[in-house]
Order: structure tokens, then C-alpha cells, then sequence
């Protein structure tokens, strides 16, 4: 399968970087915190949806390939995805992953191109205790950019995540970390996406008039669930899938026939 690289200039003179394989309907996915082409997961995914579609993956503003362009305004990351979309014809499905998925659905609530949203486990958390630590972690990740800590910037991410202190430790030596440390400031990026203290944005998703899949494991944890449900009752069209056996990183041959059947039906 032939995967052509190239680059379109955004509306505020960004350069984004993509890959595109495959021939038919066009699908753009968006990654989530960290992530881009340099990673297999997404990259996975897209070969085996190439098989029916026209696939576009870019690298978000700051990352891979891409440029960066300051202030960083999420409406500067929706034109970044409608530039993509232009590329591949002027409209196309679209596919985020955590809070990848998030940025996917404020780009389908602003760009009238966008055909069909499909979400998987954007962590939106609605209890208290978890706003309260989204607070306290966006203020912190906020001095650690500011003061360019970013080996503990990266580690304050992974410890949200669930990793304990002494796992964020021994992943300084994963060969991946370097890789990681240089997207960190994009974690920013994210918190704007997500919102301050990531509560479950009902009004918004209220605003998504195109048919929408909300997925989550039924392996991961057990907020995710919560979210995805919520979010699917709130949009017009949403409709709610737990994939099972999966976790957080779903499996891209577990999701890859979801969304082939979502996008075509």
C-alpha cells in the first residue's frame, strides 16, 4: 500500500505535516496527548482503514513534522484539521482518540465538512475529586513549561495517567522518552482542549448535529464509560459502543471494523 508524505500550510501560516494511503471516502484522525506519526498506534489504524478509505494522519501543531505558531488557540488546531480535510476533498469522517477525540468533536462543531464523528474515550470525568486533580495538574504543567522542566513536566503527565513514581522513574530510560520530552509542550495544548478541569462539556456536545459513535473499553477504566454514555445522550445523533477487552490503547484491529461499519452505514 503506497503512503505519500507532504505538508499543507494552515490559515495562520502553520505547516502541517500528514501521511495519506489508501483510495475512497476520506477519514482524518486525530491523535491524542504525546502522539503523532513517529508512533505506531495511529499509523496502524490507518493501513488497515486504508483498505476502504482515503486516510489522512497528521501531525498536530508543535509535533513531528509540524510547525508551531504562538499563541496556541484550539481554533488555530480546528484549521490545521480543515486543511487536511481540504487536501482530501473538502469533506471527510473524522476519528480522535482521548483527547484527540475531544479536539475532533470542537472541529466537527465548527466545520460544517466534517460528515461523521467518532470518539474513543475522550477523558472528560465529571467527579470531583478528578476535576479537582485536572485543576492541580494544569496549574502545575503550567510552571513546569514556564521554568522548561519538561523531563518532569512529561513525568507530572504520567502520573496522571496512573503510573506511580516509581514506573514514571524506570520510563526515563524507555527509548521512546526522547520522543516524548519533545512534543511536551503540546501537553499544554491539550488542557485548552480539554478545558481547565476536563468536566464533561454537555453543552458542546449538544452541538454535534452529525451522527456520532462515543466508544470505550470495557477494559479501561470505569469513568471512561460513564463519558462516553453521557456524551452519546447529549449529542442528537450520538450513539454509544463498548469495545470489548480493550483498554485505554484500544488494539487497532479492534476498532478498525467499528469504525469501517460506522463510516459506511
Amino acid at each position: 500500500m503506497q503512503k505519500v508524505s507532504s505538508k499543507v500550510i494552515s490559515k495562520d501560516g502553520t505547516i502541517i505535516g500528514f501521511d495519506r494511503f489508501g483510495e475512497g471516502p476520506t477519514v482524518i484522525l486525530v491523535d491524542g496527548a504525546l502522539e503523532h506519526r513517529a508512533f505506531e498506534g495511529m499509523t496502524q489504524l490507518g493501513e488497515l482503514l486504508a483498505q476502504d478509505f482515503t486516510v489522512f494522519h497528521h501531525d498536530r501543531r508543535g509535533r513531528g513534522e509540524s510547525t508551531d505558531t504562538k499563541p496556541y488557540a484550539v481554533e488555530r488546531e480546528i484549521e490545521d484539521i480543515e486543511a487536511v480535510i481540504n487536501v482530501g476533498g473538502g469533506s471527510a469522517f473524522v476519528y480522535g482518540i482521548s483527547s484527540g477525540a475531544a479536539l475532533a468533536m470542537e472541529a466537527t462543531i465548527k466545520i460544517d465538512k466534517i460528515k461523521k464523528l467518532a470518539m474513543y474515550e475522550p477523558p472528560y470525568n465529571d467527579e470531583e475529586e478528578a476535576r479537582q486533580a485536572a485543576r492541580k495538574y494544569n496549574r502545575k504543567l503550567k510552571e513546569l513549561l514556564a521554568e522548561g522542566r519538561l523531563d518532569d513536566a512529561l513525568g507530572l503527565f504520567m502520573r496522571l495517567t496512573g503510573m506511580s513514581a516509581e514506573q514514571v522513574d524506570k520510563m526515563h530510560q524507555h527509548p521512546l522518552w526522547p520522543l516524548w520530552k519533545a512534543v511536551t509542550p503540546t501537553l499544554a495544548y491539550d488542557v485548552t482542549v480539554m478545558g481547565e478541569d476536563s468536566s464533561v462539556p454537555l453543552e458542546r456536545a449538544a452541538s454535534v448535529k452529525v451522527p456520532a459513535l462515543i466508544m470505550n473499553g470495557g477494559e479501561s477504566y470505569p469513568f471512561m464509560r460513564n463519558t462516553a454514555i453521557v456524551l452519546a445522550k447529549a449529542m442528537p445523533q450520538g450513539e454509544h459502543q463498548i469495545l470489548e477487552g480493550q483498554t485505554h490503547d484500544v488494539a487497532p484491529e479492534a476498532i478498525y471494523p467499528v469504525l469501517k461499519e460506522f463510516f459506511l452505514n
